[in-house]
């Protein structure tokens, strides 16, 4: 499959995982729900990397490679844009976390020497600006459901959805070099990068912080929740990033997989019974011209 339709999808396992997520983040706190998240998708990712083999292909530096990227992207970005979410809700926490596609594009040309030109540019500079604007102006005027609401600081909520966003171009562009080489399987490697931001979870949470505990008893429910969450998104979703790096370019795949936050507008529509507004329609049109574009020049 090509590399931009493995990140499409990934964005799409992304999306879903929202409604998943939002509800238990909240109950459980961004840290337990993190962790309880991690642990369900490490199990899951062992399994299956030991029963395909992929394993026997790790070696040192390439671990150390992929603890590294999921230390930065899952333990903090992860933490960061959950925790964004219990702040903004996954509307306002999206637009931020959108960014990430910015930070992938200049990160890639940086680090890697990749360029975008022409008419991809022009779509990428389409799609970042659909995304931002279909979740900027997603909301209607009146809208009181409780995602909408500012739980503490603004400002904060901010800080922590840019270094969600940072944290993901970075763990990403950091595998690209690994990746491309198709020396490690994507499930191996997804497995040891959950493992490593899964650790330092458990090794904060031993030291007793007040922070990692749960703010509410757990429920079977949330437990549910956070275990179908880990599974669309984590499992599924950053493996088919991984997967879309062995093939495609950083920037490309960071770009295409920041589409989520559009494709959780028809779901959230599903939650609040209610149309997105036009601004959210109009966004979502800039996007699609800006992916066709993108397709259609590769």
């Amino acid at each position: 499959m090509p590399s931009e339709a493995l990140a499409l999808l990934a964005a799409a396992c992304w999306a879903s995982s929202s409604l998943f997520s939002a509800a238990a983040a909240g109950r459980m706190g961004a840290f337990a729900f993190t962790r309880w998240r991690m642990a369900f998708a490490s199990l899951v990712l062992w399994g299956a990397a030991l029963l395909g083999g992929g394993w026997h292909a790790l070696t040192g530096e390439g671990v150390a490679l992929l603890a590294a990227s999921g230390l930065i992207g899952i333990f903090v970005g992860d933490t960061a844009l959950f925790a964004c979410m219990n702040r903004l809700g996954p509307r306002r926490s999206g637009v931020l976390f959108a960014t990430h596609s910015l930070f992938s594009v200049m990160r890639a040309w940086l680090w890697l020497g990749e360029r975008i030109a022409g008419w991809q540019l022009l779509g990428g500079a389409l799609l970042a600006g659909g995304v931002m604007t279909a979740i900027a102006l997603g909301k209607r005027d009146g809208e009181s459901h409780q995602w909408e609401r500012t739980q503490g600081r603004l400002a904060t909520g901010i800080g922590l959805g840019l270094l969600a966003a940072l944290g993901q171009a970075v763990a990403t562009l950091m595998l690209k070099p690994l990746m491309a080489g198709g020396a490690v399987d994507a499930v191996t490697a997804s497995a040891v990068r959950m493992s490593a931001g899964f650790g330092a979870h458990a090794l904060l949470w031993g030291f007793g912080l007040s922070i990692t505990r749960a703010k509410q008893p757990l429920r079977r429910q949330d437990l549910l929740n956070t275990f179908a969450s880990a599974g669309v998104s984590m499992v599924l979703g950053m493996t088919l990033v991984l997967k879309a790096l062995e093939s495609g370019s950083a920037g490309m795949v960071g770009m295409l997989s920041s589409v989520s936050p559009v494709l959780l507008l028809p779901l959230l529509w599903v939650v609040y019974s209610r149309r997105p507004a036009l601004g959210a329609w109009c966004g979502a049109v800039l996007a699609v011209a800006g992916c066709a574009l993108i397709l259609g020049y590769r």
